[in-house]
């Protein structure tokens, strides 16, 4: 039952931070992306263009449970990593866009905790998931 909640939840996160991003043109996206100072252009470009379908793609394989073991480790990846570079923007001061679910969301303590509780929802998935070398329960 848990492992269903989690899948639910973490498949309507992807799916609507894909939906968020994809209704707009990518060039906003960037712009969200640039801010973090992080990227060179064409990386931001990349990842403006790429991290969407991306998105699009982990939300309906959480939903639908396929594979369920890589979908959760890679949402727990991505995750992780959006974690990482919004503490550290956090910590260096920055008052910019998250950019998490397109335009419009300052980067705040609420984000990090938001973002925090994804994250451990992500790694309690792919743990409950099984390991990508051992055994899946699904």
């Amino acid at each position: 039952m848990l492992k269903l909640a989690l899948r639910v939840l973490l498949a309507g996160v992807f799916l609507f931070a894909a939906y968020s991003k994809l209704k707009q043109s990518y060039l906003v996206f960037a712009m969200s992306i640039d801010s973090y100072q992080i990227l060179p252009e064409w990386a931001v470009l990349t990842v403006a263009r790429m991290l969407p379908p991306l998105e699009l793609v982990l939300g309906i394989g959480l939903l639908i449970g396929w594979k369920l073991r890589y979908f959760a480790w890679t949402a727990f990846a991505l995750l992780l990593v959006f974690f990482g570079i919004l503490v550290f923007s956090y910590g260096k001061g920055m008052t910019i866009d998250c950019g998490c679910f397109g335009v419009g969301e300052a980067l705040s303590p609420m984000t990090l905790a938001r973002d925090g509780l994804l994250l451990a929802a992500a790694g309690t998935l792919a743990i409950l998931s099984g390991s990508a070398s051992g055994r899946s329960t699904r």
